[in-house]
């Protein structure tokens, strides 16, 4: 019984780390679709957070009937809660790279940003990229060093989030107010983006050590 419980277990983690791939591979495709207002790159976002959506549902039901059938005790209890929440941190990334898609196709052929605006939320696609990559490995492989690195990138991750801000504010700003409103929401997005993926890292902490992570 507890072999079958294990080989179900491995299989929940499996889905998540797909889960996190395909969160990864959407933020990346939609940055490059904002950064060309490419329309068809954007369209293929709401096809990966589809395939998000399908592996949430089983993930969900698999995680809550080992929950009720298999009454987990310890590390193994630990393990399916943490699946849970993760469930919901990785479909809710998807969900932040379709938001942005949402944006590339609402104002094409039209660029969403420009100037120094595009070039900063294209840096943040490429470290929200990058930490959903971690994310990924430290699903598969529950190394709670890396788990704490996606913190330092978060970090990085606000940091050009506040400057976009400035920018916006700032005196030199000479967007109209639907690109600084577009711009406001898109740094939004990638900022969130990270802050998911370093739940994912805290909540892998969680399942291996049984200690709640703090900075």
């Amino acid at each position: 019984m507890r072999t079958k419980f294990h080989e179900q277990l491995d299989e929940l983690t499996d889905r998540l780390a797909v889960m996190g791939h395909l969160a990864g591979e959407a933020i990346s495709v939609v940055t490059d679709a904002l950064v060309h207002a490419d329309l068809p790159l954007a369209e293929r976002v709401f096809d990966l957070n589809d395939r998000i959506e399908e592996l949430r549902v089983p993930s969900e039901e698999q995680a809550l009937a080992l929950l009720a059938l298999q009454a987990p005790v310890a590390r193994d209890l630990r393990q399916v809660i943490t699946g849970v929440y993760l469930v919901a941190d990785l479909s809710r990334m998807g969900g932040l790279a379709q938001h942005v898609a949402k944006s590339v196709r609402r104002r094409h052929p039209d660029h969403v940003a420009s100037g120094e605006a595009e070039q900063l939320l294209a840096q943040m696609g490429r470290i929200a990229t990058e930490s959903a990559g971690v994310a990924e490995r430290v699903l598969r492989t529950r190394d709670s060093e890396q788990a704490a690195e996606l913190h330092r990138r978060d970090d990085e991750l606000d940091a050009l989030h506040r400057q976009l801000l400035d920018l916006i504010q700032g005196p030199g700003w000479t967007g109209n107010i639907p690109m600084a409103v577009d711009v406001t929401l898109l740094a939004r997005f990638y900022e969130r983006f990270g802050d998911h993926t370093v739940e994912v890292g805290r909540r892998v902490i969680f399942l291996v050590t049984g200690e709640q992570f703090s900075q």
